[in-house]
């Protein structure tokens, strides 16, 4: 709740100021990649994250919202379904993950990263004409950008479930208070990609 506070928090200023979406997102991407490599889970860092994470976010939601007005509210109630849909799933324990399951998982985010690096590439360079690059090319009529939003909305609920399973597990076993902070960056990890997924596909739809 601390941590989502001050996501809020940053995400207010983010849409007053929309510019800072990029310095957001950029210094929020290079904290991510500190707390995840850091063995010792950091308050501190974790919190850094969450400000700079929300200048991203409120300002990407704000320009999205001057191009389609009411895109943000329903991102934000979509978010909110695919959380208590699965929170509900896990704690009714229809929702688990398997090994199995992980290996696949952890793939397919692996070329979802690798298709998005590229994308991104050839939108810099002007190499697509579509507002979302290779996400506009359309698939039997269907835009490829909505088959993969779908998609990643199931790796993110999955994912979801991967951190409430840790969160679970770091409790039974007695983990130190201090890896509380540890789940709670995993979540919100989690939740803004789901967000920024969901927002980007009700735009291109």
């Amino acid at each position: 709740l601390i941590a989502f506070g001050v996501l809020l928090a940053g995400a207010l200023v983010g849409w007053v100021f929309p510019a800072l979406a990029i310095p957001g997102l950029i210094i929020g991407l290079v904290l991510a990649l500190v707390n995840i490599f850091k063995k010792q889970p950091s308050r501190g860092l974790i919190l850094a994250y969450a400000g700079f994470e929300g200048l991203f976010v409120g300002g990407i939601s704000a320009i999205f919202n001057s191009m389609w007005e009411g895109i943000v509210t329903q991102a934000v109630f979509g978010t909110l379904a695919v959380i208590g849909v699965t929170l509900f799933l896990f704690l009714s324990g229809k929702f688990r993950t398997s090994p199995r399951m992980n290996r696949i998982v952890m793939v397919a985010m692996v070329g979802y990263l690798v298709f998005s690096l590229t994308n991104f590439g050839l939108m810099m360079f002007g190499a697509t004409d579509g507002m979302f690059g290779l996400r506009s090319m359309e698939i039997f009529g269907i835009p490829l950008g909505v088959v993969l939003g779908i998609l990643v909305v199931f790796l993110a609920a999955y994912s979801l479930v991967m951190d409430f399973e840790s969160i679970k597990a770091g409790v039974e076993r007695g983990a130190p208070r201090v890896y509380g902070w540890q789940g709670a960056f995993g979540i919100m990890v989690t939740v803004v990609w789901l967000y920024v997924e969901i927002l980007r596909l009700l735009a291109i739809l």
